[in-house]
């Protein structure tokens, strides 16, 4: 791979700090408000479809998330939600966006390095602003990243856009991610190039094959290990 970009980008949950750990943890306890009303199989497929319908509307983020919860928990109890119940709900959401910033091992040290080879460095995610925003703050990594782009989808458009912003054409650009989906796959089909770096938690929407044989990516189990390529 080549080592010359002229921008390197960040994705920002589970490639900067955790994230979807607590969005699982908050599942399994919304499981437990309705146990008497369904199984948690029935739950999470009913929630995750419900999700699902309401991204176009709601977008990603814990605010949609939560607002797929409340809608689930009505259909799941036929309208029969105890107001208790709802008020845990809106409860479990809120204690989720005040989680406090977990930086996955070596994020610090990479930014630093990178920053020292006079690598440009943006972010670029998605999901709610307030709530990217408030993470960005509460991480202390704002003073690494030339820009922050928090975008309501990531898609071949998305980035052609951002790429636009930027003023570089695709082959200048590296985007760096946990989602092969979001951050790889759309980047490498508009002639960027990609560092896949899994998260050992995947929800199930960002799941996708992989062209494995495309020449402008590469998989890694760390962000240490960019150290290697960059």
């Amino acid at each position: 791979m080549k080592n010359n970009f002229k921008v390197i980008a960040f994705d920002a949950d589970d490639t900067l700090w955790v994230n979807e750990t607590f969005f699982r943890e908050t599942e399994e306890q919304f499981c437990e408000l309705l146990a008497d009303f369904s199984t948690s199989e029935e739950i999470m497929k009913e929630l995750f479809a419900t999700e699902i319908r309401n991204l176009e509307e709601y977008g990603y983020g814990t605010k949609g998330f939560v607002l797929s919860m409340i809608e689930t928990a009505l259909k799941i109890t036929d309208n029969r939600v105890p107001q208790p119940t709802l008020e845990k709900i809106i409860k479990l959401g809120k204690t989720q966006i005040n989680q406090p910033v977990e930086l996955l091992e070596g994020v610090v040290d990479i930014l630093e390095y990178l920053t020292q080879k006079g690598y440009k460095l943006i972010v670029a995610t998605k999901g709610d602003l307030l709530d990217q925003e408030r993470k960005l703050k509460k991480s202390h990594l704002e003073n690494f990243f030339h820009h922050v782009e928090v975008m309501s989808n990531k898609n071949k458009a998305d980035y052609r856009k951002l790429l636009k912003h930027l003023d570089i054409a695709p082959e200048d650009f590296l985007m760096i991610g946990n989602s092969y989906k979001s951050d790889i796959e759309p980047v490498l089909e508009i002639g960027g190039f990609g560092i896949h770096i899994p998260f050992h938690v995947t929800w199930e929407h960002e799941k996708a094959t992989e062209n494995e044989e495309h020449p402008n990516w590469i998989k890694m189990d760390s962000v240490s290990k960019l150290r290697s390529v960059l």
